[in-house]
């Protein structure tokens, strides 16, 4: 199994062993485009896999910061209180480049930039840029992904 994300179609495709469509979903990438560089907000290109599937079985609608749930479950009241929080909810998969020198180390690293693909709130637009650099996904939508894959499914993300 494999995933492909499409900056240009603002979509996530998974692809079984043989190369069939699994799935298709909408996501929402980086509003500074696209890039590899570190603090420069955008969603980094080329092949990654996932390092890390963060937040198995917690509730829909789960808040992460720093990876780790703070207890609260998101609602438009919560986002009315904490207007400026870049909202990583329900699952995480974190990427990790696996292209020395380009989306791998030094000042390009994935992991190190922490690009995860997650979930976010339903209000957010999805098949439109938007995100910090991440890949925001539905929460039903990042649900079902979490479940189909395993750490190490190879990702790339292309123009």
């Amino acid at each position: 199994m494999r995933i492909e994300i499409s900056i240009k179609h603002q979509a996530l495709t998974i692809f079984d062993n043989f190369g069939g469509v699994k799935e298709k979903y909408s996501i929402s990438s980086a509003a500074n485009g696209v890039g590899c560089e570190k603090d420069s907000g955008c969603t980094p290109l080329g092949q990654h896999i996932i390092r890390a599937k963060i937040g198995a079985e917690a509730p829909a609608n789960t808040v992460f910061v720093g990876r780790r749930p703070t207890g609260e479950i998101f609602t438009p009241e919560l986002m009315v209180e904490f207007p400026n929080r870049d909202w990583i909810l329900t699952r995480i998969l974190w990427l990790s480049g696996t292209e020395l020198g380009f989306n791998r180390l030094g000042n390009v690293d994935t992991m190190q930039r922490y690009i995860y693909i997650h979930g976010s709130p339903d209000s957010v637009q999805m098949g439109a840029i938007g995100s910090h650099g991440c890949v925001r996904m539905r929460n039903s939508d990042i649900i079902e992904l979490f479940d189909l894959v395993e750490a190490s499914t190879p990702v790339l993300i292309s123009e």
